[in-house]
């Protein structure tokens, strides 16, 4: 049976989750996708690169975090609150794996994570507050715009670099899988100009966590 909690009880709940991902290290319930290929010698050039697209990655994840949690805390639906929270966990899978990467290219998560949570959140519980509608529209039109990206840093990396590739590829089909349920269950599509607006914001933050 579900435990049913007090406001205070997901005032602290979400007060850990925040410390967990952006101080804490993530655990991932899955496998790392990239362990199964080959490691090899990039170039310092390529390593850099590579290492910036995984923090943007990392902090998409953070993001991700920051705003299923903070729309769960307002959600009406315990359903809703629920497919929400769900979503979250395979995010938290995403923040291992690329915290996993971020190390092996010899690199660090971005020193403004503290940043993007708190802002993501704010706009998670904002989006939320709209009614569960525009808070499972919210989930599409994020999770459609992060596939894009997704296909632009699968692109971007370096060829050599296949455990990137195969981290973003198993985080691509999850974030197709998150939008598609969100619109299952009666999505609202989201009017201009908040899809421009949001496309916008995530254009600034992969610009600065490239390489901060």
């Amino acid at each position: 049976m579900e435990r049913t909690l007090t406001p205070l009880d997901r005032i602290l709940v979400d007060a850990q989750n925040a410390l967990d991902t952006v101080f804490g290290s993530a655990r991932a319930e899955r496998p790392n996708p990239g362990l199964g290929e080959a490691e090899v010698v990039l170039e310092d050039a390529e390593r850099r690169h590579a290492a910036g697209l995984m923090r943007i990655n990392h902090v998409g994840e953070v993001c991700a975090q920051a705003l299923y949690v903070g729309q769960a805390a307002v959600a009406r639906d315990a359903a809703t609150r629920r497919q929400l929270l769900a979503a979250a966990q395979e995010e938290t899978d995403h923040l291992a794996w690329c915290a996993d990467r971020l190390r092996e290219l010899d690199s660090r998560p971005s020193r403004l994570n503290p940043l993007w949570y708190a802002g993501s959140y704010a706009i998670g519980a904002l989006a939320g507050l709209r009614g569960d509608g525009w808070n499972l529209g919210f989930v599409v039109e994020t999770e459609r715009q992060v596939e894009a990206h997704l296909d632009q840093h699968l692109r971007q990396l370096p060829e050599a670099d296949t455990r990137s590739r195969a981290i973003l590829a198993t985080m691509k089909a999850d974030e197709a899988r998150h939008a598609d349920n969100a619109q299952a269950q009666g999505a609202r599509v989201l009017p201009p100009p908040i899809p421009a607006l949001m496309a916008a914001a995530s254009k600034l933050m992969k610009t600065v966590a490239y390489r901060l």
